[in-house]
């Protein structure tokens, strides 16, 4: 511009350099400050992990768990080494072939269906296969020789629940409208099993399939309570080391991380202190058992709701086990313990109608002390395109002959068929306890592990391989329960072993007399331990089981889902 002095280049250089010097620097710098502050964030967290590590577990707790953790890595390694996976690989195989020849039918008798038929077969023909199914060899359940797996209520029961499934073999929850028969079944079983548990006005509940979708549905509501509550966003729960795995699958499948509490001897119940020092701002859970299922010992459920109370924290308690007899035992005569929403603190339960109630399996229920924790496992899309969809738990369509099927069975028992049923399988598991502590047979060699109060009694051995006496039973057709940490066995009393108990402990008397016989004849002829092999349930428990990696065990527990869908 005329009359306007105009700065010289060379300045004019100078200065756009150190303009844009200045601002290389101001970058520089705030890439510097950014890079610093994630490195604080990413210190103060670690060490706020580290410093609720050592408040939980303790100075020597947290220096065990860091020797475990690096004992377990160090020894996944070793496996993977070339020549020692290899001969791993080989153990497997033969254990997995093993079961597979138990487990899968061969011989020329054996027809495998894989194909659709072309034609569909008659009634006639169906129904022959059937029976040819049903008679398959297998441990005789009926006649008493399984620990729990088979609730039975009786012959005359199962005809009434086959009826029951007759009548609503097509109904689905989801559609109550049209199926308004299974609705109302389905609330009267809840508002029954409610009032089992001494529910305060305004508690609530749902049917699951299973006691683990009952557990499952109280972790999520759990989680999902302290996220809306409380902005949790790493939640944790705390659970004893005896509480039901189902916890365990939970924290993988919907994220919270769990920490196990010792249950140590005499009394094996939850360790209350150990309990309070792992409360922190993100725990969303305690739990407790009542009973559980390794040893059937009730927690001690009074100082978890206090302490829960305390904490301003949910506690969930496990009663699928319990069932249908824990609630019955005071008035059945027998002692007894609080465990049930009498107590403040509890806040949600899990029983199982398919145990002890002798419905038919694939029932179970979770209550909550409120409607608003059960709103917390719903889950409710309000945009999808087939429209607003809401279902109450895990499943999308349901069976309501299973509904029908429990909900007969439990109008069909009544108050005092459960309290009758409670007498003769809690005092069943008292006379087989019992008969452990005190018969001359038994007593020197067998231990009870902790007071059980319910169904269950675990056992252990003083003098012999409990593993080995678990196989020797197995090899005079009875299905019992081996355990681990300590090495156990239990016994789950059921109505159809309250008929056969007595020949169970002669049983036992008669295999703990033929391993000392063993045992007696190794040291004359100065044999040493005898080998095992990866099939037998001593092998799997005994030496897989106490492996520092489980890596081996998880390829055992693969293979056996494996060989469930081989055809």
């Amino acid at each position: 511009m005329p009359g306007r002095p105009r700065m010289p280049a060379s300045l004019r250089n100078t200065f756009t350099v150190k303009k844009g010097g200045s601002s290389s620097q101001l970058l520089s710098l705030n890439i510097d400050l950014f890079r610093n502050l994630i490195f604080f964030l990413f210190l103060l967290r670690w060490t706020r992990k580290g410093l609720l590590k050592l408040k939980g577990r303790g100075l020597l707790g947290t220096f065990a768990d860091t020797y475990i953790s690096i004992r377990r890595t160090l020894y996944g390694l070793f496996l993977r080494a070339p020549g020692v996976r290899s001969q791993v690989e080989k153990q497997v195989t033969e254990a997995i072939t093993k079961l597979q020849t138990k487990l899968i039918p061969t011989g020329p008798g054996v027809v495998r269906y894989l194909t659709l038929p072309k034609e569909g077969w008659s009634d006639e023909t169906v129904l022959k296969e059937l029976e040819t199914l049903a008679s398959m060899d297998h441990t005789k359940w009926e006649d008493g020789y399984v620990s729990g797996a088979v609730y039975h209520g009786g012959d005359a029961l199962i005809k009434l629940q086959t009826e029951a499934f007759g009548k609503f073999t097509v109904a689905n929850p989801i559609h109550p409208d049209v199926f308004p028969g299974v609705r109302k079944m389905e609330a009267e079983i809840v508002a029954m099993v409610l009032a089992m548990f001494n529910a305060p006005s305004g508690a609530a509940g749902v049917t699951t399939s299973g006691g683990t979708e009952s557990i499952l549905m109280a972790c999520l509501s759990a989680r999902q309570k302290a996220y809306a509550e409380r902005g949790v966003t790493e939640p944790e729960m705390i659970l004893p080391e005896t509480g039901h795995t189902a916890f365990q699958k939970a924290g993988t499948y919907f994220g919270i991380k769990v920490h196990l509490v010792s249950c140590p001897a005499p009394s094996y119940q939850v360790h209350i202190p150990s309990v309070s020092r792992l409360i922190n701002s993100n725990t969303i859970l305690l739990v407790g058992s009542a009973p559980n299922f390794p040893h059937g010992i009730i927690d001690d459920i009074s100082s978890l709701s206090k302490l829960a109370l305390k904490r301003k924290i949910p506690l969930h308690v496990d009663c699928c086990l319990g069932s249908f007899l824990v609630p019955f035992l005071e008035k059945a005569g027998f002692e007894t313990e609080l465990f049930d929403f009498r107590l403040k603190g509890v806040t949600s339960i899990s029983c199982d109608t398919h145990k002890y109630g002798f419905a038919p399996k694939g029932n179970s229920t979770v209550l909550y002390r409120t409607a608003l924790l059960r709103s917390y496992q719903y889950f409710i899309s309000p945009e999808w395109l087939g429209g607003v969809y809401a279902s109450p738990n895990m499943a999308g369509s349901r069976p309501g002959a299973l509904i029908a099927g429990c909900w007969a069975s439990l109008m069909n028992v009544g108050e005092i068929g459960y309290i009758n049923s409670c007498n003769q399988i809690v005092g069943t598991a008292k006379k087989v306890a019992e008969a452990i502590s005190e018969n001359p047979g038994l007593c020197n060699d067998l231990e009870v592990i902790g007071k059980p109060l319910v169904s269950v009694v675990a056992f252990t051995s003083k003098t012999l391989d409990i593993y080995d006496i678990a196989d020797a039973m197995s090899a005079k057709g009875w299905h019992l329960n081996s355990l681990q940490s300590p090495p156990a066995i239990h016994v789950a009393i059921t109505l159809p072993i309250v008929k056969v108990w007595e020949k169970l402990v002669a049983d036992l008397e008669a295999v703990i007399e033929g391993e000392k016989e063993k045992e007696r004849v190794r040291i004359v002829e100065g044999k040493g331990a005898k080998g095992k092999s990866l099939g037998d349930s001593a092998a799997l428990y005994g030496v897989a089981g106490s492996l520092p990696n489980k890596s081996v065990v998880v390829e055992l527990a693969s293979g056996f889902l494996d060989t469930l869908y081989k055809a």
